[in-house]
């Protein structure tokens, strides 16, 4: 028997629930969320997606040098801290961290925030060395953050917020919800939404429409006002608000490397996902004293970014199987239609008062 059913059935008794909800209760119920489970999702085999961190560590490196750039642009602090939320086994930290040398090694502390067991356990493992030299430290999600310089990163923390799909019918905005009977668009007051997607658009279309996510102001609130001065970066999936609208955003199940629409399926037992409006992540972030803000491709991020032909003469002295899976790692952040166009990455700076 799967418990979040049970309560999800009693929940329908009541009426009709918003596909927000169902999200929330799948991913972030206490104790039989998706998130709060003693075994990690996270991998190829038997497991339910991979991320670019399976891949190799170029997004880790590439980080280190966006991150060393940010240090030396606020004149070489003495401590640089490092924040990632949802920061998972802690792979990209630790791909962070060996990637870096010299005075910024020093400067630089990685803070690990994510309260998902299996996280922190595998985190525990990979982050091992830098903890115990104490470049490394983990901080839980209700732990207030006390105001540092340096850079807050994330990879696929957004898309993992509760967020409500809206759909223009030709008259009006209709919310995706679950019925007793299944899915169903039924109409509804978007209320802040419908003003927002109104302001982004030059004219709906029927079946137009846009992902909601409620939280999504005091995330950012939370992340970016104890940051005094840095760098913000966040990885995710994603469009500018205007793309969104015109080709539709749903919410996806990813389950055993399958993906499809069939979110009120297997609660708890499967990841759920959204496209991040980054429009929207941008002006929010304005709001907490963010400049510079722009958002690319992953791919055209790290080519812009990496110094990749000195990368790649490095790997030539690599073992053979290392060498591949270096290569292979390069092919997939980088080529068109492979992992690497499928995100985007958004840079925002916040100077010193």
């Amino acid at each position: 028997m799967n418990p979040l059913n049970d309560i999800l059935q009693a929940r329908l008794a009541e009426g009709p629930v918003p596909a927000s909800e169902v999200m929330a209760l799948g991913l972030y119920h206490r104790e039989h969320g998706y998130y709060r489970r003693a075994e990690g999702p996270w991998g190829f085999e038997g497991k339910d997606y991979y991320t670019a961190l399976d891949l190799g560590p170029l997004l880790g490196q590439t980080l280190a040098v966006r991150l060393e750039a940010a240090w030396e642009r606020l004149d070489r602090p003495a401590r640089f801290t490092a924040l990632e939320p949802g920061a998972g086994r802690g792979w990209l930290g630790r791909d962070l961290l060996t990637a870096v040398s010299g005075p910024f090694a020093e400067a630089l502390v990685y803070v690990h925030r994510d309260d998902n067991p299996a996280a922190r356990q595998a985190a525990e493992a990979a982050l091992a060395p830098f903890l115990s030299a104490n470049r490394a430290r983990f901080v839980a999600e209700a732990e207030a953050l006390e105001p540092f310089v340096g850079a807050v990163f994330s990879n696929e923390l957004f898309d993992a917020l509760p967020a409500q799909p809206w759909r223009w019918d030709g008259s009006q905005w209709t919310r995706e919800v679950l019925t007793t009977v299944g899915q169903e668009w039924q109409a509804a007051d978007p209320g802040e939404a419908g003003a927002w997607f109104a302001a982004h658009t030059d004219g709906l279309e029927l079946r137009d429409g846009s992902i909601w996510c409620e939280a999504l102001p005091g995330v950012v609130r939370e992340l970016a006002a104890p940051l005094e001065a840095g760098l913000f970066l966040a990885v995710d999936y994603g469009e500018a608000a205007d793309r969104l609208l015109a080709k539709g955003a749903d919410l996806r199940r990813f389950m055993a490397h399958s993906v499809d629409g069939k979110w009120h399926e297997n609660l708890g037992e499967a990841d759920l996902t959204a496209d991040v409006d980054f429009t929207r992540l941008a002006s929010l972030l304005e709001g907490q004293g963010l400049t510079e803000l722009s958002h690319v491709e992953l791919s055209r991020w790290i080519r812009a970014h990496a110094p990749l032909d000195e990368w790649g003469a490095g790997w030539l002295a690599l073992p053979t199987p290392e060498r591949m899976r270096r290569t292979e790692n390069l092919l997939q952040l980088t080529l068109p239609n492979m992992m690497g166009s499928r995100f985007r990455v958004l840079e925002g700076w916040k100077a010193q008062g």
